[in-house]
């Protein structure tokens, strides 16, 4: 018996370990988009900012977290964030549940891993319809997923941005 036990107590462990080591999240677990960007932190960020913006779509602020680190001594590889939104969009949304203020303005987190690969990560924003119980603004949330992940391939693929 004290074996079975046993065996049990391991399994369990490992799965939920293995569930909490695991490869990069998706959007149908935790809402979490990652994708790999053909260009630098820097020129990656830029790109979507002018995608962003070429869509109406206001860019409210841009953190640099490894300048942040450099000023405190420490080192941390190029990872920066950009806020943007729409209050028009999220205004409503906000109406529906103001909690969903802790994810709004929207962002994307940028950074370049130790191999040199740059990353893009996101909230996916229909997953965010579900964290906050919205059942009443469908149509947008569905609207912002498709329009953030065309902004985010223009931005991280060649030849993904337009010329203007």
């Amino acid at each position: 018996m004290y074996r079975v036990i046993l065996s049990i107590m391991v399994v369990t462990s490992a799965l939920l370990f293995g569930n909490m080591v695991a490869g990069p999240a998706s959007a149908e677990n935790d809402g979490l988009i990652i994708k790999r960007s053909d260009f630098g932190v820097t020129k990656t960020l830029d790109r979507l900012g002018i995608a962003l913006e070429r869509n109406g779509i206001k860019v409210f602020a841009r953190i640099n977290h490894a300048k942040g680190a450099q000023r405190m001594g420490l080192t941390l590889p190029p990872t920066s964030v950009i806020f943007f939104g729409s209050p028009k969009i999220g205004t409503p949304l906000m109406a529906s549940n103001p909690a969903i203020g802790l994810d709004l303005p929207l962002k994307v987190v940028a950074w370049q891993e130790s191999d040199g690969v740059v990353k893009i990560a996101y909230t996916e924003p229909t997953w965010l319809a579900k964290r906050y119980g919205i059942s009443d603004r469908d149509k947008v949330f569905k609207m912002m997923a498709g329009a953030l992940k065309k902004f985010t391939e223009m931005a991280t693929k060649r030849g993904g941005l337009p010329i203007k």
